[in-house]
């Protein structure tokens, strides 16, 4: 066998054959080119990190809304996991155009589930677009003014922005909150940008904390709950534990299916691992 190399027209480019015989040439395998990477996804909107007690001065503090997320991208009102919601086509087409705005769709507070079912359904009445942030490069009080110049539908409203004073000033705007039915605080570092990821610039302030949980089995209720589900039989961090309020009479009858995620809420974990005082939320299906 011999290798013969054949320098095409031009130079242009320059091929090794192996000769196996009088008249049959191998040519070499052919290579595949490398994928290029992929681009960073910037659907994903900035999320916070919890509040860990550092000095809030100067920072902007806003109700923590116990909504369902949404970022309006110009033309459809995006989830926080990129899923498109079925917005009214009326309620679309009053939106501003050419701009990125970030908020949460609100039922009012201490009515996430109920929110949740209409946004899922694309029967919006009711619901307020709270818009909290602009998507852009700019720092976040360039945002809040080019954010307070946009011509909003009557549907939507902007988030008050206030400015901390010190850890009493957000202690007190907390308490207040937390009375009136809110579920916490939101704070904002002064002069930074918006990133696509958690941060350290966007921080939350409640008592009662949030995660997820599978649902695994039912216990069967008692009482008035008698032949309906009394509780949820839940697995969270490999914690197995019970959700038993929360839900309504509907919610008992028809429960989440096993294997659903469902949101929950609780005051802390137990030295064992699991939630304390845990209280159903909401099923996890919207996003």
């Amino acid at each position: 066998m011999q290798r013969i190399k054949l320098v095409l027209l031009f130079g242009i480019m320059e091929l090794t054959l192996r000769f196996d015989g009088p008249s049959t040439f191998t040519l070499p395998r052919e290579r595949k080119p490398k994928p290029r990477p992929k681009k960073k996804q910037t659907s994903t909107p900035m999320l916070a990190k919890r509040y860990d007690g550092n000095d809030p001065t100067g920072w902007w503090m806003s109700e923590k809304l116990d909504g369902v997320r949404a970022v309006w991208n110009g033309s459809e009102f995006i989830s926080r996991n990129g899923k498109v919601f079925p917005a009214p086509q009326e309620m679309k087409a009053a939106m501003p155009v050419g701009v990125k705005i970030d908020g949460e769709l609100h039922g009012g507070r201490g009515k996430f589930q109920p929110t949740a079912g209409k946004v899922r359904s694309g029967k919006w009445d009711g619901l307020t677009f709270m818009a909290f942030d602009i998507v852009n490069s700019k720092a976040f009080e360039e945002r809040q003014a080019q954010l307070a110049t946009i011509k909003l539908p009557s549907w939507c409203s902007v988030v008050e922005q206030t400015e901390c004073l010190s850890t009493p000033h957000l202690e007190q705007y907390e308490r207040d909150l937390v009375a009136a039915g809110a579920e916490g605080v939101m704070l904002r570092k002064p002069s930074s940008k918006y990133v696509h990821s958690r941060s350290t610039s966007l921080l939350k302030l409640k008592r009662f904390k949030t995660d997820e949980a599978e649902v695994i089995g039912y216990q069967d209720g008692e009482g008035k709950h008698a032949n309906r589900v009394g509780a949820l039989i839940a697995k969270f961090a490999g914690e197995t534990f019970k959700i038993g309020t929360g839900m309504t009479d509907d919610e008992r009858e028809t429960p989440p299916a096993i294997g659903s995620l469902v949101t929950f809420s609780f005051f802390e974990l137990t030295d064992g691992g699991k939630p304390r005082h845990p209280v159903f939320v909401g099923v996890r299906d919207y996003e």
